[in-house]
């Protein structure tokens, strides 16, 4: 027997009936709304807390549970509703799921049994008036218009949907594919699935809704109730796996979802994107005009239980119904995990009477949240049934450790879901009343681990699917607001908080964004905030030192660690030109401030480092050939191999010498050069200069600072050695300075009778004697390899000390017979003599000296090619005779050596494999070099 006011609210989506249910259940003293999802649930528990407070209204499902002691309104899903509480007022919401496969039979039966005691309300869709008519006696209609209209719009591309839409997906693949291209191209989206927990729902719906982005990507779960300022609600697909198999979505099922499109008295569209095929003629009536076929056949089971043992609860729960609009519904997630553990042995031995029977069905009505096999889910729910047995209920420790695997916030979106739904079934477990020891203290642990996970997984979520700059910036720019950018201290700039690039010097380096429409927006919003930052950087750099810049090895320009500019070929050689890196939208005057100090900097720099140069250039004393050798040695930058010019030597007189001298030439033996531009500055300014000049793609490094000899590499041509200042000669290149010094030591020496390397020589290359031969075979001597006893230091010193004592009693004892008179030889012999003779009784001489190890030493000899035999002048790197070998006598020849037969060798000796011939004596009718040192000394000498 029933009372009250029965009343069936049918209508389609956006009518207000949720909104209606509220309002009379507030009207009355008690009530009761049972609702289709725990989302929903937990939204209209908000609604009812902000009008009546939290002290009065309860919030149940099956996994939260608040329910204050002095409860007058009770918020539930629909399964945990209560039913018998004697509540003035009943609600249930989306009626039209007494339909469902998998959960219709649990709104069945809440229309044939749920009631309040004065009034009842069943919300829904217009397709369940027929069933609700005929199952429900004395029933009252209430039909209900959409406050807007609903349209199609067709197929439209991602790329081209419009703000404030939804685009709906069946998979969570096809959700995150979804979103993952929303983001690139628009920004970012909100994301809304059934598996989310309120929690994280509610944040990313508040995202949503308060503008942050402009999408909502979701599943169906936004079709029952989620109330969404949509405008187009778009599908990427018109079918679904719905538990057992893929099926086309229903007309029905599709308008409930589109029906999210337009709310209240705003018109909303819907239409289809992506790979799904545009709907059919009779589906859009159906769905723009809300008709629909009428729900033939309600799911059902029955809901008196019998507990007598498991066979009878089966049975009675696989009980067929009766009359022509019930249908018995699809097997249950909750009878067949009954099912299996009835099956399994260990089970059905603990089942013993009604309360285990009873129990171990309570137990089997947990849902299988995680997902798994029905294997692993069966297991677990054993394990739970063994423990609630005992009357203990699940042991603490044990609770503790599984709640402690799943209390982890890192990890990707999957895990962090997995863990949601893991932790979903010790939610669920620690409302059951008796199921653990401490009730409240496990609801707050698991909330507490349900509420970090749902926050991790809002913050994945919305790092993955929202670009948070592109979205603001969309955001202000619907709002017609001026945009706020800022430049730090370290050039950063950003666009309302968010960074949009860098200013490296006068350039903007924009940050990579997802699409040129947001690339646009974010350049322009930049470059306003420059314009003024621009006009500073300009003025600090034109007052700037030049301390502060400089050139690199590629010609680039440099403000400390910020390109400016970069060097350019100009009209001279010494006065390159320079190129700003300035945007345009700096403006002209930045643009030229930055470019004259540039121009500024450069030309200083090139008149300090090549000073002697300059000057030279301009010293209008200089005349005739000495001014056309000016000119040679500018064009060279201050280095020139001798043979490239030894007829221009050769012409000038000493005057003209002396006047080039004064400005720091040098006439070398292999190089005229200037020893001032050496330096590794100057060094490194000329190879840029020369390469700027000859159009070079890529500018040649300068050698480290100091450094004696490098590498002569294949790859380096001979013009890039001179411009660093060096000479290929074998295997390495010599420094042109050291190789003259080298060659002041070589013209002291017999060139054609031979030598061996001194100290002096191998000091000034820094090489050992192998690398020495290799460096004068590249100059044009000929390296004799030989072998010889190595005579050790003592050795040596025993010797001498032999031959000093020998020398002195021969000495003692001539003065011994010059005082006799001459001719006696029999004469006394001196007393130092018989001391000296003495002392050195017991050396040895030199010649009886004799070292145990061998040595190897080189002989050199000049041994220039015949001109006509020589082979054509090396590459890159290949070594090779230089040209200058003949010296600085007479412009030509050998390179001058003492005339005196110096032998080499050990000491009194030839050297082996050495010719024996005297030098011919100098003819003294030849014009004395100035140039040469020991041919100066020698013009003194024979003057005296």
């Amino acid at each position: 027997m029933q009372s009250g006011r029965i009343t069936a609210v049918l209508g389609p989506t956006n009518t207000g009936k949720t909104h209606y249910a509220i309002e009379r259940m507030l009207a009355h003293r008690t009530g009761v709304i049972g609702l289709p999802l725990r989302l929903l649930a937990r939204e209209v528990y908000d609604r009812i807390v902000a009008q009546r407070g939290p002290s009065v209204v309860a919030l149940v499902t099956g996994e939260e549970r608040i329910v204050p002691e002095r409860t007058q309104y009770w918020v539930c899903t629909v399964e945990a509703m209560p039913t018998g509480i004697g509540a003035d007022f009943l609600a249930i919401d989306e009626i039209q799921l007494c339909g469902d496969p998998e959960r219709g039979h649990v709104f069945t039966d809440r229309l044939l049994h749920a009631r309040g005691l004065h009034e009842t309300l069943f919300l829904g869709s217009e397709t369940m008036r027929g069933a609700i008519a005929a199952l429900v006696p004395k029933v009252q209609f209430t039909k209900r218009e959409r406050f807007s209209e609903l349209t199609y719009s067709g197929s439209k591309k991602i790329s081209r949907m419009k703000p404030r839409s939804a685009i709906v997906g069946f998979s969570v693949e096809n959700t995150y594919a979804i979103a993952e291209l929303i983001r690139r191209q628009k920004g970012g989206c909100a994301v809304v699935m059934g598996a989310l927990s309120p929690r994280t729902r509610n944040a990313q719906v508040a995202m949503y809704q308060n503008g942050d982005v402009d999408y909502l990507v979701a599943t169906d779960a936004i079709g029952m109730g989620l109330n969404l300022d949509i405008d187009h609600v778009a599908f990427s697909a018109t079918s679904k796996f719905d538990g057992r198999r893929m099926r086309a979505l229903f007309p029905h099922e599709l308008a409930q979802i589109a029906g999210r499109a337009g709310r209240h008295t705003s018109d909303g569209t819907f239409g289809v994107t992506g790979e799904a095929r545009p709907l059919q003629p009779e589906v859009i009536e159906a769905i723009e005009n809300h008709r629909f076929a009428p729900l033939q056949r309600l799911q059902w089971r029955s809901a008196r239980l019998e507990f007598g043992s498991l066979d009878r609860l089966i049975a009675s729960l696989e009980a067929r119904p009766e009359g022509e609009w019930l249908t018995k519904g699809r097997e249950a997630d909750d009878l067949r995990a009954l099912k299996m553990l009835g099956d399994d042995p260990a089970i059905r031995d603990r089942v013993n009477s009604p309360k285990d029977v009873q129990l171990l069905w309570d137990v089997c009505r947990i849902p299988d949240f995680r997902s798994i096999s029905e294997a692993e889910h069966a297991t677990l729910l054993a394990r739970i049934f063994e423990f609630l047995q005992t009357g203990k209920g699940v042991p603490s420790d044990w609770l503790a450790r599984q709640i402690e695997r799943i209390d982890r916030t890192g990890g990707d979106i999957d895990t962090l879901s997995r863990r949601l739904a893991f932790i979903r079934t010790w939610t669920y477990v620690a409302q059951r009343k008796g199921w653990v020891d401490d009730e409240s203290h496990w609801r707050e642990a698991t909330r507490a681990v349900e509420d970090r996970l749902s926050d991790a997984l809002h913050g994945a979520l919305t790092q993955r699917f929202v670009d948070r700059r592109t979205s603001v910036l969309l955001r202000r720019l619907k709002q017609k607001e001026t945009l706020v950018a800022e430049v730090n201290d370290k050039g950063e700039v950003t666009v309302e908080g968010e960074f949009a690039g860098r200013l490296e010097g006068f350039r903007f380096k924009q940050d990579e964004t997802g699409s040129p429409d947001e690339a646009k927006m974010l350049a322009r919003a930049a470059y306003e905030a420059l314009a003024p930052e621009f006009s500073l950087r300009a003025d600090r750099f034109y007052n700037a030192p030049d301390t502060e810049m400089d050139f690199t090895e590629q010609g680039g320009l440099m403000w400390g660690e910020l390109a400016v500019g970069k060097l350019v070929k100009g009209a001279d050689l010494l006065r390159p030109s320079v190129q700003a890196f300035v945007d345009e939208e700096a403006g002209s005057d930045v643009a030229e401030k930055v470019t004259r100090r540039l121009q500024h900097f450069i030309d200083r720099k090139v008149a300090a480092l090549f000073e002697p140069l300059l000057a030279m250039s301009r010293d209008e004393a200089l005349t005739g050939l000495a001014r056309g050798f000016a000119f040679r040695m500018v064009e060279a930058l201050g280095i020139i191999p001798r043979e490239q010019i030894a007829a221009e030597v050769k012409d000038l007189d000493q005057d003209a010498r002396g006047s080039l001298r004064k400005h720091g030439v040098r006439f070398g033996q292999y190089t005229i050069f200037m020893p001032a531009l050496l330096k590794p500055a100057p060094t490194r300014l000329r190879l840029v200069l020369a390469s700027l000049w000859s159009g070079a793609d890529e500018f040649p490094e300068s050698p480290p600072p100091g450094l004696v000899t490098i590498p002569n590499i294949d790859t380096f041509d001979a013009e890039t050695y001179r411009l660093s200042g060096y000479r290929p000669s074998g295997s390495r290149a010599i420094r042109i300075d050291m190789l003259e010094r080298l060659a002041d030591l070589l013209r002291g020496q017999d060139s054609r009778g031979g030598f061996e390397a001194n100290p002096d020589m191998l000091s000034i290359t820094g090489m050992t004697l192998e690398q020495f031969a290799d460096l004068m075979e590249g100059l044009g001597y000929k390296a004799e390899k030989g072998e010889r006893a190595k005579v050790k230091a003592a050795d040596i010193e025993k010797a001498e000390e032999a031959a000093g004592a020998e020398a002195l009693k021969a000495e003692l004892a001539d003065e011994a017979k010059a005082e006799a008179g001459g001719g006696d030889e029999t004469a006394e012999i001196h007393p130092e003599a018989e001391a000296a003779a003495e002392a050195g009784g017991d050396m040895i001489s030199a010649e009886e000296v004799a070292g145990d190890e061998i040595e190897t030493f080189y002989t050199f000899t000049w041994a220039p090619r015949p001109r006509g035999n020589r082979p054509p002048r090396r590459e890159a790197g290949q070594g090779g005779k230089p040209g200058g070998e003949r010296g600085e006598r007479k412009g030509g020849g050998k390179p001058h050596g003492k005339r005196d037969g110096h032998k080499g060798g050990k000491k009194g000796g030839k050297p082996q494999g050495a010719r024996n011939f005297e030098a011919r004596p100098p003819k003294k009718d030849k014009p004395i070099d100035p140039d040469n040192p020991f041919a100066v000394l020698a013009a003194l000498k024979d003057k005296k």
